[in-house]
């Protein structure tokens, strides 16, 4: 989830590296649940005499596969493969399961940074950070974002250094 040590650049050091907050994975956690109660259900309640209840049971554990795969599974690998990496010099946001995809906000290119939070998203710490830059993309809205206003603060003076010109307080 970091940046290796090799794609730094000279003098900049991690600040933070995170993930998405795990709330995301509410939602694919209860469709677990879900999912695998009704298919034991379905499973369960097909008669044993019929002439065609080993493949409607083959037929329900494959539906519940599918389900799984689709409402648990793929949600848990995009929480898993999506990362934030706060540097001395860069905003790195990486993000896709089999498809990488890396944008990069220099410090230097930070206009402003704010952060919005619900009430439900302040009982869980998180929130949402929003980043413009002056570069092609402008805008950037980061949703569920793990204490937040910890990141908002080191995202801030580290803008702050950069427009200063300082490196790490320096």
């Amino acid at each position: 989830m970091t940046l290796p040590d090799h794609h730094l650049t000279q003098g900049e050091r991690v600040i933070r590296s995170f993930r998405p907050h795990w709330k995301r994975l509410i939602g694919p956690t209860l469709a677990l649940v879900l999912i695998v109660a009704a298919a034991g259900v379905a499973i369960y309640l097909v008669p044993g005499g019929w002439e065609y209840a080993s493949y409607a049971r083959i037929a329900a554990a494959a539906v519940a596969l599918a389900l799984l795969t689709i409402w648990s599974f793929v949600p848990y690998l995009r929480w898993r493969n999506t990362g934030y990496t706060l540097t001395t010099h860069r905003f790195t946001i990486s993000t896709g399961v089999l498809n990488k995809s890396t944008d990069e906000i220099p410090m230097a290119k930070v206009n402003t940074v704010s952060s919005d939070q619900t009430f439900g998203e302040r009982l869980f710490a998180c929130g949402t950070l929003t980043v413009e830059s002056a570069g092609d993309r402008g805008q950037i809205v980061l949703r569920d974002i793990p204490r937040i206003q910890d990141v908002r603060t080191d995202l801030f003076r580290l803008v702050e250094d950069a427009s200063d010109g300082d490196i790490d307080g320096r």
